[in-house]
């Protein structure tokens, strides 16, 4: 009597690179919540949902001081996905894993048998929305990103390039999200929840009366988030 012996496919697994938060907590911890504490009730439940990562290397923590402070923020609805800048063990005391380099600065060499020029680094494509961004929607792209339509209350976009928006900008806009200092925000009509480039924003009552419901600019000027209006 035969058997057939089914065969088992390899494991298939994928290298993916994800757009995340980095929180980087300064001493006194204290203080640095109390910081937190106010920018989230400016804007309620902004990085829920959202993966986080923390930088520690401005601070000095050991590892159960390091758990208790990942407590304090995931008590406050933020989920911390890794940590970075430190040197404990992986895996002690519960920590999160340890985050290696992001994308765009962990180098590598091929290996010998790899033919051909070393490839160049490609710049992120520029993504194009058609439809409005409706309220609860959330639009990410590491380039550019252009919305053709509105985009909601509640609704966000988040860009590690520029933001173009051909609407109304009811929700949140997040440009440089990955470091880019130099992108900036344009919206046919400003009423914005919250601008962003990269960690420096603007809530709603930081923006003038004034330039609201106008066509705008935001960029950065040293650490100041700049609106203008644009005729």
């Amino acid at each position: 009597m035969s058997s057939v012996v089914g065969q088992r496919q390899s494991l298939m697994f994928r290298a993916r690179s994800y757009m995340a938060f980095v929180f980087t907590p300064q001493p006194p911890i204290v203080e640095w919540l109390a910081d937190l504490d106010a920018g989230l009730e400016r804007s309620k439940g902004f990085f829920a949902g959202h993966p986080v990562a923390l930088d520690l290397s401005a601070v000095q923590l050991s590892a159960s001081a390091i758990a208790q402070l990942i407590a304090e923020i995931e008590a406050r609805n933020i989920r911390v996905l890794g940590i970075e800048g430190v040197t404990v063990p992986e895996g002690e005391a519960g920590l999160p894993p340890i985050l290696r380099e992001g994308r765009g600065a962990q180098a590598f060499e091929l290996p010998a048998s790899a033919a051909g020029s070393a490839p160049q680094h490609q710049q992120p494509g520029s993504l194009l929305v058609e439809n409005p961004v409706r309220s609860g929607q959330s639009v990410v792209s590491e380039g550019d990103i252009t919305v053709l339509g509105s985009v909601g209350s509640g609704a966000e976009i988040i860009a590690g390039g520029s933001i173009h928006i051909y609407g109304t900008l009811r929700g949140r806009a997040l440009a440089g999200a990955t470091g880019n200092a130099r992108a900036r925000i344009f919206c046919h009509r400003v009423e914005a929840e919250l601008l962003a480039i990269d960690s420096y924003y603007k809530t709603a009552d930081d923006i003038e009366g004034s330039l609201r419901r106008r066509p705008a600019q935001a960029w950065l000027e040293g650490r100041t988030l700049k609106i203008s209006a644009m005729n």
